[in-house]
């Protein structure tokens, strides 16, 4: 089947709602199941992660397939689709015959997959994340990005803000320094609650994040990670006490950090120069 015999086929498919009751797909809250629907809006998202003709484009959480057919219809050539509901996987069937080999669903969780045994490069991956394991796979995904070309995910804003957080600004957190020292995230608008089934409580935005050639200073990875959970877990304080187990006062002194500022005060750099300082490495 060639593309455009694909796309017809796609475009000829029932209406979503009607796979969603033909398969009594009801969203479980216990998986942050909230469907979107509106092919104009999985279109937009599509385009946003694009370009989708080379290498393998990963989506996770399909459920109906909104955007799984938003992505096909706007290019995507080799799309892998991961689902944990085994309902959802049945629905999606008639959508894999349509889109023939440009379509692949395998039942699995997202968290225990090998991105880099999904398909060739480059991997970009395209989702609606379910919102109550979006941060942690999102931070499991920036172990791997050698083998990301780009992410482009959908979070509850609150969480897009911290990944986007400057610092000094109330959103800006251990999240903002991971996700900053590793990628380029750029958030690229809002979807209202009132364009999924069922609606959820909260805005969701949409965030391009683009792995960085090189992190943006250097530093050890756990070290950043144990020291930025130090910090941010008690932003309240000055880093002299949030760190007194790291060192305090005289290992932040030595990195050239005032003791007495607040975690939300420092940049990444900053951050990574008393993870150096930790590791015992003359700061950079």
């Amino acid at each position: 089947m060639n593309a455009d015999s694909a796309d017809d086929a796609v475009e000829n498919l029932p209406p979503l709602r009607s796979i969603i009751a033909d398969h009594q797909l009801s969203a479980r809250k216990h998986l942050g199941q909230n469907f979107l629907l509106d092919l104009n809006l999985t279109r937009r998202i599509a385009r946003a992660a694009g370009p989708l003709e080379r290498g393998t484009i990963v989506e996770i959480g399909p459920g109906p397939g909104g955007l799984t057919r938003g992505l096909l219809l706007e290019g995507a050539q080799r799309l892998v689709a991961v689902e944990k509901d085994a309902r959802a996987v049945a629905a999606l069937e008639t959508l894999t015959v349509a889109a023939g080999s440009r379509l692949t669903v395998h039942l699995a969780d997202a968290s225990r997959v090998n991105l880099a045994d999904l398909g060739p490069a480059p991997i970009r991956i395209a989702a609606n994340l379910p919102y109550n394991i979006a941060t942690q796979l999102l931070i499991g995904w920036l172990h791997h990005l050698d083998h990301i070309a780009s992410m482009t995910l959908m979070f509850q804003r609150e969480v897009a803000d911290r990944l986007v957080a400057a610092p000094g600004s109330a959103a800006y957190g251990r999240l903002s320094v991971l996700v900053g020292w590793l990628t380029k995230a750029e958030k690229l608008f809002d979807l209202p609650a009132s364009a999924f089934t069922p609606p959820p409580k909260v805005t969701s935005t949409v965030v391009r994040l683009i792995p960085r050639a090189q992190p943006l200073a250097a530093a050890n990875r756990a070290t950043l990670e144990r020291l930025t959970a130090a910090a941010f877990g008690q932003r309240r304080k000055m880093l002299r006490a949030s760190l007194r187990s790291l060192g305090g006062a005289d290992m932040l002194t030595a990195a050239g950090i005032n003791p007495q500022a607040r975690p939300e005060e420092l940049s990444i750099e900053d951050f990574c120069r008393i993870a150096q300082t930790l590791d015992g490495q003359a700061p950079g």
